[in-house]
């Protein structure tokens, strides 16, 4: 069983997987920032001064020691910009490192598919005869 653990761990995807783990929340903090203190306060400005991280509806206010009862919905709207900005660009990722891929190598099954039978090839003969006539 720790053979197969040492394989395991040993493997190139669990040391990728590793790396893009700690790249990401890297890169969240990054977006997160970005939004944070950029984006949101233009749009803030845009829309009139508003300032999103202050948005709340109070349900019960501060007594004391008590602290106040609130939805943040600005918060929210703020935190549902960042994920967003992090999915376009993890969209965006993807699609390029698809691009540099290789084409996969085809499978014997495959080649032997491509191969077409002597019944293909006589029919694709007859359809080309008949197409010149």
């Amino acid at each position: 069983m720790f053979k197969e653990f040492k394989e395991f761990i040993s493997k190139g995807n669990v040391m990728d997987l590793a790396v893009g783990v700690i790249i990401g929340a890297a890169f969240g903090k990054i977006v997160t920032s970005l939004v944070d203190d950029i984006i949101m306060p233009i749009i803030g400005i845009i829309l009139g001064k508003i300032d999103f991280s202050n948005l709340k509806i109070v349900i019960t206010p501060a007594t004391g020691t008590t602290p106040e009862a609130a939805v943040k919905y600005g918060l929210f709207i703020q935190n549902t910009v960042n994920f967003l900005i992090m999915a376009f660009v993890i969209f965006l990722m993807v699609k390029f490192v698809n691009k540099l891929r290789k084409p996969a190598a085809k499978t014997a099954e495959e080649v032997i598919e491509a191969v077409p039978t002597k019944e293909e090839t006589l029919l694709a003969e007859i359809r080309d005869i008949l197409k010149n006539k």
